[in-house]
């Protein structure tokens, strides 16, 4: 079987449904409230092992409440916790509103999630023996430089889900084997908001980028390739917390199956176009025969796709590291 190692964030998802999500100074009555596991770590471990990958997750939750949740949610799921360490203090929160497009605002506490400075004892000899290394950015970069090195070192395909955006250093980036932003997040890295001219620059830093464009599908491109666009399936969007580390998991399984990258990504996006239609992130994501079942819906091929001939810079500047 396949086996995905994911270093990275634990957090207990604290969720409010409102019809439109408030403004600055405004006050807004919701309709529901839930509690939910997650982490863009913990959901990307969860979206793999439902994809079919044996997976174990290094991180941390704290000792408390959230912490005991977290940990048996995790090991419920089917998810290998023996690298997941409790430490003093409490565990990660995301504090997140959903409207009704499905549209999200979140607010991340790192809590134990920022005591994962570094590899502890063991996680090399477990990062050694998986097929992939999924990484987020929602622990300190010094761990997710230390994971990337020692997957490196070991030929073991290096995923970098570079969320929340941030500047990243040459050093951790010259690790990473597939970079996979969101738009948002490749024009934060690049100063670009068009896709295309963005994994153009993206790939002076690495040799294959992924952007994900939301209902529109994603594109990929790679070093000495012609760029290529995946639709996604159209889809009654309920909430989209998670759809990006449903699209991660599963990807990551589908290349460590050996797919090539088009079914790879459009599998992929059969994923997150079902995860999109229930609440919640982990709570949400598709099993291996979901996914087969929507990914084998009759939906638009992908294809190779031109590189804008103009790109508008960002109000940010290009971040320096």
């Amino acid at each position: 079987m396949t086996h995905i190692a994911v270093l990275g964030s634990t957090n207990m998802d604290l969720v409010a449904y409102v019809a439109k999500a408030p403004q600055r100074g405004e006050t807004v009555t919701g309709r529901e409230f839930r509690t939910i596991p997650g982490g863009k770590g913990a959901n990307q471990a969860v979206a793999a092992v439902h994809a079919g990958a044996d997976v174990s997750l290094i991180g941390a939750v704290g000792y408390d409440a959230f912490g005991g949740q977290l940990r048996s949610t995790l090991e419920h799921s089917g998810v290998n916790t023996d690298h997941l360490r409790t430490t003093e203090g409490p565990s990660g929160t995301a504090h997140i509103v959903v409207d009704d497009e499905g549209g999200n605002a979140i607010v991340v506490i790192p809590g134990a999630n920022a005591t994962v400075s570094a590899l502890a004892p063991g996680d090399e000899g477990l990062i050694a023996t998986a097929d992939a290394l999924l990484l987020q950015l929602e622990i300190p970069q010094s761990a997710v430089l230390a994971g990337a090195e020692a997957a490196r070192s070991h030929g073991v395909r290096t995923i970098l889900t570079p969320s929340p955006a941030q500047p990243l250093p040459p050093q951790l980036l010259a690790t990473i084997d597939l970079l996979v932003p969101n738009e948002h997040e490749a024009a934060a890295l690049t100063g670009i908001t068009d896709p295309h001219a963005a994994a153009a620059a993206l790939l002076d830093q690495v040799p294959e980028v992924v952007i994900t464009l939301g209902s529109a599908g994603s594109l990929y491109a790679a070093r000495g390739a012609t760029p290529m666009t995946v639709p996604a399936p159209r889809v009654t969007a309920v909430d989209s917390t998670g759809a990006g580390d449903t699209f991660v998991g599963t990807l990551a399984v589908a290349l460590a199956e050996g797919r090539e990258m088009p079914e790879a990504l459009a599998w992929a996006s059969a994923a997150a176009a079902l995860s999109v239609q229930k609440a919640g992130a982990s709570s949400s994501m598709p099993y291996r025969a979901e996914i087969d079942a929507q990914a084998s819906q009759p939906t638009q091929a992908p294809h190779t796709s031109q590189t804008s001939q103009t790109s508008q810079v960002s109000q940010h500047p290009r971040p320096t590291s």
